[in-house]
C-alpha cells in the first residue's frame, strides 16, 4: 500500500519482493543498486505480521551490508513492525540513517519529498533519524483515519504469478493454490493480549479502523478480473468482529458472483450464527481462531479472556456453517506447565480441527512479554533469527515452571502427535480425500532442526 500511496503522489516507485523472487541478500542488493534509487524502503513485515517481522532482521542486516558495499551513500529507511517497536535500537544496530515508526504512508512520502528537495529537513512525524552520531526523534505520525482514502495495493508492481496459498487453505483443491492474494479490510486490533506486538505498528494502543465494504469488494473485483485470483487471505488482525460490516462484505461478494476461497481471523467471542452463515456463502471456507490454551488461568494471565462456553459454542456454530477451523495454540505462556500444555494438546485432539498451528510463546519486540523479559533479565535469542518459530535457533520464553528447551520439545512432539493421530487422518480422508491424507503424511517427513531442543 505504501508504494501505491507514494505513486499516487507522482513519485516513481518499484517493489522488489526478495522472498518471492528467491533472492539472497547479495542478489537483492545488486538489483536494488541497479535501479539507483533516491530512497530504499526496506519493509520488515510478513504475512503473519506479529510473528514474522523480527525474524527478518537478520536478512535485513545482511542486505544492508551487501548494499553498502556496492553504494555506501545509498539512503535506506527501515519500516514495519520491528523497527516501529525498537526504533532507537534499530538505528544503533543497523547501518541506516532512517527508521519509520508506524504505518508510514505520509512519513515515507514526506521523506522522499525532502530528499528530492535537497533541504535535508527531517522534521517529519513518524521519522527517527541519525545525525552526527546522535539519534533524533519526531512526534508520531497521525494515522490515516479514512482508509478509503488509500489506493489499492500496487498489485501491478508485484510478481503475482509467484504467490500461492497455504497448503491447508486449499485442501479442497490442493493443486490450485495459485493465483493468490492477501488484502486488508481493516487495520489494527481492539484487544490487548500481552503476547502480541501488533500495536507497536498502530500507535501503541488497541484500536481498529475499517475500510468500507464497497471498497474492499471493489479491490477483490480488481484482483479477480486482472489476476484471476480465487484464493484470498484477509490480513486483518480480526476480520470477524462487526456483524453488519462482515455481512455487507459477504453480500457484496455474492452479488458480484465471485467464486472465492477465503480465510480470515475471528475470535470465539465475536462470531455468531448469522455472521458465519454469510461468511460461508461468500466463500470464506476457513476461519482462524486463536484458542492459545485450554487453561483459563493461562489465558487470563495473558489477557485473553475467552471462557470455555464461548469456545465450545463458537466451534459448534462454525461447524454448523461448514467452515473449516484453523486452530492456533501457544505453548509456553507464563503460567504454562506440562499439565496445562498437555490439556491444550488434548483439547486440539478432542475437537479434531481441520488444521492446527502450534506456536511457542516468543517475547516479540513491541509486546508486553518482551518488556517483561527485559525487566526480569530473561534470556532472549542471541540474534533476531532466533525469534523465528521454525528457525533452528528458535528460543521461546521459559515459563514459571519450564525451561525454553522443554517448551520447544513439547511443541515439536505435539505437532507430530496431532497430525499422525488416526482420528485426524480419518477426518481428513473423509472430508478432503485420500490425496490430502497422503499430503499430510508427506509433510510430516520434514523435521525442524533445533539448536536448543
Amino acid at each position: 500500500m505504501t508504494a501505491a500511496f507514494v505513486r499516487e503522489h507522482d513519485h516513481s516507485v518499484k517493489i522488489l519482493d526478495a522472498e518471492a523472487e528467491n533472492l539472497n541478500p547479495e542478489q537483492t542488493a545488486e538489483k536494488i543498486a541497479n535501479e539507483n534509487p533516491l530512497l530504499v524502503n526496506i519493509v520488515v513485515m510478513g504475512m503473519n505480521p506479529s510473528a514474522s517481522s523480527t525474524p527478518k532482521m537478520t536478512a535485513v542486516r545482511e542486505t544492508i551490508t551487501a548494499l553498502k558495499k556496492i553504494n555506501s551513500h545509498i539512503k535506506i529507511v527501515l519500516s514495519g513492525l520491528h523497527p516501529s517497536a525498537l526504533p532507537e535500537k534499530t538505528l544503533k544496530e543497523e547501518n541506516v540513517p532512517f527508521v519509520c515508526v508506524g504505518e508510514g504512508f505520509n512519513t515515507i512520502l514526506q521523506l522522499i519529498e525532502q530528499l528530492k528537495s535537497g533541504e535535508n529537513n527531517y522534521k517529519i512525524n513518524g521519522l527517527w533519524y541519525a545525525e552526527n552520531g546522535e539519534i533524533k526523534t519526531n512526534p508520531p505520525a497521525v494515522p490515516i483515519q479514512n482508509l478509503d482514502d488509500l489506493p489499492f495495493s500496487a498489485w501491478d508492481l508485484l510478481p503475482m504469478e509467484k504467490y500461492r496459498a497455504h497448503n491447508w487453505h486449499c485442501f479442497e483443491h490442493i493443486n490450485q493454490r495459485q493465483p493468490y492474494a492477501a488484502i486488508f479490510t481493516s487495520i489494527g486490533c481492539p484487544f490487548n493480549c500481552i503476547y502480541c506486538n501488533i500495536h507497536a505498528l498502530y500507535g501503541g494502543k488497541p484500536s481498529i479502523r475499517f475500510r468500507s465494504p464497497e471498497k474492499v469488494v471493489e479491490e477483490i473485483g480488481y484482483l479477480v478480473e486482472n489476476y484471476k485470483v480465487k484464493n484470498i487471505k484477509f490480513l486483518d488482525e480480526l476480520f470477524a468482529i462487526n456483524e453488519s460490516r462482515v455481512m455487507r462484505i459477504c453480500d457484496l461478494i455474492n452479488e458480484n458472483g465471485y467464486d472465492l476461497n477465503i480465510w480470515a481471523y475471528g475470535r470465539v467471542d465475536t462470531v455468531n450464527e448469522r455472521m458465519l452463515k454469510h461468511m460461508k456463502q461468500a466463500g470464506i471456507n476457513w476461519i482462524c481462531y486463536g484458542f492459545e490454551s485450554a487453561s483459563e488461568k493461562v489465558r487470563e494471565g495473558v489477557s485473553k479472556k475467552t471462557g470455555p462456553d464461548k469456545t465450545k459454542n463458537a466451534i459448534e456454530m462454525t461447524r454448523v456453517a461448514n467452515i473449516n477451523i484453523l486452530a492456533n495454540f501457544l505453548f509456553g505462556l507464563p503460567d504454562d506447565n506440562y499439565e496445562t500444555m498437555q490439556a491444550t494438546l488434548d483439547m486440539a485432539k478432542k475437537y479434531n480441527f481441520e488444521y492446527v498451528n502450534f506456536y511457542t510463546a516468543m517475547a516479540y519486540p513491541g509486546s508486553h512479554l518482551y518488556e517483561d523479559a527485559i525487566d526480569q533479565g530473561i534470556k532472549l535469542p542471541e540474534n533476531w533469527s532466533g525469534f523465528g518459530q521454525y528457525s533452528p535457533e528458535a528460543l521461546p520464553l521459559p515459563t514459571k515452571y519450564l525451561s525454553a528447551a522443554e517448551v520447544l520439545q513439547f511443541r515439536d512432539k505435539s505437532f507430530e502427535e496431532y497430525f499422525i493421530n488416526p482420528k485426524y487422518l480419518k477426518m481428513i480422508r473423509e472430508r478432503f480425500g485420500n490425496e490430502i491424507e497422503e499430503h499430510i503424511k508427506e509433510m510430516l517427513k520434514y523435521k525442524i532442526k533445533r539448536k536448543y531442543a
